[in-house]
């Protein structure tokens, strides 16, 4: 296991500069966000050439762990071919692992399913790894609704974000049956109380040293991901906690 940081933990400056300051933060790897809401790159910009965008990535000097896309709708013929896209370039940057959310908690599964399984053969066609994003939103937002998801799609993984498990009015809710499905892993310290989904680190519920154990125990050998992001009101600077966190997840591996 080593530890990343996310794109998104400096989302308020071009993706350039949130790229300098992850390498001169001494991370291994980024987790690259790729949203079509988002600050930096989008998946609609990435259905045509992508020689100029592979080209200013690599001059960055940053490896890069996974990719964290959204696209602007579920699924239609230009998502699929954003979603394409996106696996390419994974594949030019030997990106292992592209993220995807599933469909939304009340959407319909069968469908889901058919959407992830015509994914995931693009995604092996590119050599990537294709995972759905745990997420209190969507299918996944009970880790049984998770599971079911990777056993009816062959090639399916996880990204595990512990923090929709953690935070919220219901209270912690065990994922430990997850753990032999994860391919890559998100976290920010989180508490189980209403607004409390990102919390200073250190103060939050997650085990870290739990959550290590049982990935080492499945083999995982992929990325930690630091994801913290900007709070409103600059209630706490970002910079600091992403550096608490990476040295407390780096003492753990």
């Amino acid at each position: 296991m080593y530890v990343a940081c996310s794109t998104l933990c400096f989302a308020q400056h071009p993706l350039d500069e949130a790229l300098k300051t992850i390498r001169e933060m001494n991370f291994t790897k980024a987790d690259l966000a790729i949203h079509e809401d988002g600050p930096h790159l989008k998946p609609s910009d990435l259905t045509g050439d992508l020689t100029k965008i592979v080209q200013k990535l690599k001059a960055t000097n940053v490896a890069f762990a996974a990719i964290h896309a959204r696209f602007a709708a579920l699924d239609g013929a230009d998502i699929r071919k954003q979603f394409r896209g996106v696996c390419r370039l994974a594949r030019l940057l030997t990106v292992p692992v592209v993220s995807v959310l599933a469909a939304p908690k009340d959407g319909d599964v069968d469908a889901d399913v058919a959407r992830l399984q015509d994914w995931v053969e693009i995604a092996q066609t590119e050599g990537v790894i294709l995972t759905v994003e745990t997420n209190s939103t969507t299918l996944t937002a009970e880790p049984a609704g998770a599971i079911e998801l990777c056993k009816r799609v062959p090639g399916l993984g996880l990204t595990l974000d512990p923090s929709y498990y953690i935070a919220g009015e219901r209270g912690p809710v065990d994922f430990d049956k997850l753990y032999p499905y994860v391919r890559h892993v998100r976290l920010r310290d989180s508490a189980s109380k209403p607004d409390a989904f990102q919390v200073r680190v250190g103060l939050g519920e997650l085990e870290y040293g739990k959550l290590v154990t049982h990935l080492d125990r499945c083999r995982y050998d992929r990325a930690l991901t630091v994801d913290v992001r900007a709070v409103p009101n600059d209630e706490y600077p970002v910079e600091p906690e992403v550096r608490k966190l990476k040295y407390l997840l780096e003492s753990l591996v």
